[in-house]
């Protein structure tokens, strides 16, 4: 036996004609912020990104305005209204431009699950610019919330902002994982 086969005999041993016992998990799963929007664009500004707050009127003339000049990835099912010069190769590219999943206005985190108008990871991670549009109802306060709405089956790629690091000296580095510069238009 190996030592750990062992420790986890010695355990069964020790449990036999215990009770089973409930396990109460009283997780916080929602929170009534006032502004879900409002604070998720402060926490993804606190993260390098840009962020821009536009009317539903406006996103299409917004996503125009930021996409000009540069040659983008443009992901399967992304809205027509939407697509912008697209770059078949993914190497030469300027960056790319998706939707995404559910956003979280608490940690100012974005969740990718390769859906419609979101890419594979390739197409997100190999740019040095993500322009992302959030909806505000794809909003949620927090992580709880946004688990409830992913399917935890697709391949989900969590952004807190632009990619970023630090060595051991603690000097900031970015675009080492992924995009170097994050755009986001939370449309209202």
């Amino acid at each position: 036996m190996s030592a750990r086969e062992v420790i986890l005999d010695r355990i069964r041993k020790a449990v036999v004609g215990a009770p089973d016992v409930e396990i109460v998990r009283a997780y916080r799963t929602a929170v009534p912020y006032d502004d879900v929007v409002a604070l998720f664009a402060e926490r993804v500004d606190d993260y390098r990104a840009v962020v821009h707050v536009v009317p539903e009127a406006g996103l299409v003339g917004k996503i125009a305005e930021l996409a000009e000049g540069r040659r983008m990835i443009v992901p399967d099912g992304l809205p027509e209204e939407w697509v912008v010069t697209a770059s078949d190769d993914l190497f030469s590219a300027d960056g790319v431009i998706t939707g995404c999943a559910v956003a979280i206005a608490e940690t100012g985190t974005i969740v990718l699950d390769t859906g419609p108008g979101q890419g594979d990871r390739a197409q997100t991670l190999v740019p040095d610019y993500h322009l992302c549009v959030v909806r505000s109802g794809q909003i949620v306060a927090t992580v709880a919330e946004a688990l409830a709405r992913l399917d935890p089956t697709r391949p989900l790629t969590w952004i807190s902002g632009p990619s970023a690091t630090s060595d051991i000296e603690l000097n900031r580095v970015e675009g080492v994982h992924g995009p170097r510069n994050l755009e986001v238009v939370i449309s209202t």
